[in-house]
This record gives C-alpha cells, sequence and structure tokens, in this order.
C-alpha cells in the first residue's frame, strides 16, 4: 500500500502531474508580466495572486479530489491619458486656441544673412 503523508507529494501527483505543470506555467506567467511591469516602472511595486482550489468528497472512505485553478489576479493599469483642447461649439482640438498662429507655416529662408 502507498501511502501519501505530504501535501507536496500529493499536489504532483493529482491530475497525473499535470494539475503541477499548469500551476507551474500560470506561475511563470505571472512572474514573468510583474517582471515587465517592474522593469517599466523600478519605483512601483506589482503584485498578482495566483490560486489553487480543491474540492474534496468522501463516500464510504474514498476521497475523489477536484482541483480548480481561478484565473489569476493581476494589478489594473491605469490607461494613458491624452490631452485635447475645447475650443467653440464644445469641439476638441489638437492645438493649443492661443498658439495656432504661432507657427503659420515654413518661412522663406533669408539668403542674404551669412
Amino acid at each position: 500500500m502507498q501511502i501519501i503523508r505530504d501535501a507536496q507529494s500529493l499536489l504532483g501527483m493529482l491530475e497525473s502531474g499535470e494539475l503541477n505543470q499548469e500551476m507551474t506555467d500560470k506561475l511563470t506567467a505571472v512572474l514573468e508580466k510583474l517582471l515587465d511591469l517592474s522593469n517599466d516602472r523600478p519605483n512601483v511595486t506589482y503584485k498578482g495572486q495566483i490560486s489553487l482550489v480543491l474540492n474534496l468528497s468522501v463516500k464510504s472512505g474514498m476521497v475523489e479530489i477536484n482541483a480548480e485553478i481561478p484565473p489569476p489576479k493581476l494589478p489594473k493599469l491605469p490607461r494613458k491619458s491624452s490631452v485635447y483642447w475645447v475650443i467653440e461649439g464644445g469641439k476638441l482640438s489638437t492645438e493649443h486656441p492661443q498658439q495656432h498662429d504661432m507657427f503659420p507655416g515654413p518661412r522663406e529662408i533669408d539668403r542674404t544673412r551669412q
């Protein structure tokens, strides 16, 4: 009779080892994503979460174990902002309303100047 003496052994055997591989893959993916985020903004702490749920049912001394790996939780990232100016009639402009005449276009080159 083979006796399972610890949770580590049990988790490695569940679903013929496929559960262990899936958890490893999820952990790696979450860590890679958090590292990418951290590299972009090193002074910010990013957190994620991976969960494993084991549903146990026992009947006549036999246990059935059904595992569930909910989708990992990653930080919600703020979206980039865009800036426009509101002009007459509630329309939007990409140019500051008081500066659009500042650069009317290309100027003639003064060739007499050295």
